[in-house]
């Protein structure tokens, strides 16, 4: 498919991008957000047998937590805290005539956070994280495939570093009417054995997710959409005391409410803000996300 050829695909590439990564990191039950919470509408309504094309993205999301969820999913007012977070993205899409009515994309992401809490604040970049993605279109309307990340262990600092590797690993889907959407994700985060000399040895807990997206085609340009994101985090176990630490298994479900903006052909920016429904041993979620994309 020529880019040149059909503006209307076009405007959909915009929404059509396999979206960054926000970890849990899992040696705490403090989660840093639902893993793939930043996504927006469309994140997978992607193309089939296209001309190569690149993609430029910014995430950012701010979650001011006043409070906190103990382990019987009890709202604490104390312990939260307020972060900030940023992803910078590069993806390149294309296809291959040897593998028709399939497309790829690989991605190159890099982190940024900030965090606020008990009167101290510290920032810096995160990991860097790299995948790949692939999916086939069962009929014109809809979209399935799979997708793949390895996040490093380290970034500019030690509050910023999760010390073990990663790999995130999810089922896409989207489905096209006339005048809604609906997409999503179904996915795995596991993590390698955490080691820091001179500390325990720790094996991170498995990170189950969902992130689902439902959206009213309002205008060409204006799409109002609804956000449900769950994540249930399993125990982070100790390997030196040969225990599992203690409140370290958390979960969280989110519900919130956005608008994607189609700027232009090549530019959109996205809206939400989201809430905890129901969660346990993590803070609240009270946020906001923005995404902005652009497509050459």
């Amino acid at each position: 498919m020529h880019l040149t050829e059909k503006p209307e695909r076009l405007r959909s590439l915009l929404r059509l991008v396999i979206p960054g990564v926000v970890l849990v990191y899992a040696s705490s039950a403090h989660a840093a957000d639902v893993t793939l919470g930043i996504i927006g509408p469309h994140e997978y309504d992607l193309p089939v047998d296209f001309k190569p094309f690149n993609v430029l993205v910014q995430y950012g999301d701010g979650n001011a937590a006043g409070s906190t969820y103990n382990s019987l999913g009890q709202r604490q007012a104390r312990g939260g805290s307020h972060t900030w977070a940023g992803m910078t993205k590069y993806v390149h899409f294309r296809s291959f005539e040897a593998i028709p009515h399939v497309g790829f994309a690989f991605e190159l992401i890099q982190s940024e956070s900030y965090t606020l809490a008990n009167g101290t604040d510290y920032g810096g970049l995160g990991p860097t994280i790299v995948g790949p993605a692939a999916w086939f279109k069962p009929n014109a309307h809809s979209t399935l495939g799979i997708q793949t990340f390895m996040q490093t262990p380290v970034g500019t600092r030690d509050a910023t570093s999760p010390q073990y590797w990663s790999n995130i690993s999810s089922i896409i889907f989207d489905y096209e009417w006339d005048h809604f959407s609906f997409d999503g994700d179904l996915g795995t985060v596991v993590g390698s054995t955490k080691h820091v000399k001179g500390q325990h040895s720790y094996s991170p807990g498995v990170v189950f997710y969902s992130n689902l997206r439902f959206s009213w085609k309002a205008t060409k340009k204006l799409e109002p959409f609804l956000a449900l994101d769950w994540q249930n985090v399993t125990g982070t176990y100790d390997n030196t005391t040969k225990r599992y630490l203690d409140d370290s298994n958390s979960r969280e479900t989110t519900l919130g409410l956005g608008l994607m903006y189609n700027v232009s052909q090549h530019i959109s920016i996205t809206g939400r803000y989201s809430h905890s429904l129901e969660a346990r041993n993590t803070p609240e979620t009270n946020a906001y996300y923005v995404k902005f994309v652009y497509l050459w």
